[in-house]
């Protein structure tokens, strides 16, 4: 019995830990394609340079180099910053957060 029980959990704990590296993998695909075409007013790729995504834009800072961190990032998606406008209305939260996971993880 003691056995069957271990048996089971170590199967729970592989299936819960799949199903949380899906949602990552998910969770940066949509951050990609967000950074790279889809997010409003503007993609993150027209002005970012980001080798992960082929981006190659001359407005803002190279973001490989600059290897910023979640805060950083979230700061200036809310704030604007520079030339850089808001995404605060124009993006849901999980697609920011999406995007900041995806350049947090590419760039580290």
């Amino acid at each position: 019995m003691k056995k069957l029980s271990s048996l089971l959990f170590s199967a729970t704990l592989l299936t819960s830990s799949s199903l949380v590296f899906a949602t990552d993998a998910e969770q940066l695909e949509q951050g990609k394609m967000l950074f790279s075409s889809t997010a409003k007013p503007i993609a993150c790729s027209v002005c970012h340079t980001l080798e992960d995504a082929g981006a190659t834009g001359a407005i803002g800072p190279v973001l490989d180099e600059l290897k910023p961190d979640a805060d950083r990032i979230r700061k200036a998606m809310m704030d604007g910053m520079g030339a850089m406008p808001s995404f605060a209305d124009s993006l849901e939260e999980s697609e920011r957060e999406a995007i900041i996971e995806y350049v947090v993880k590419v760039t580290q």
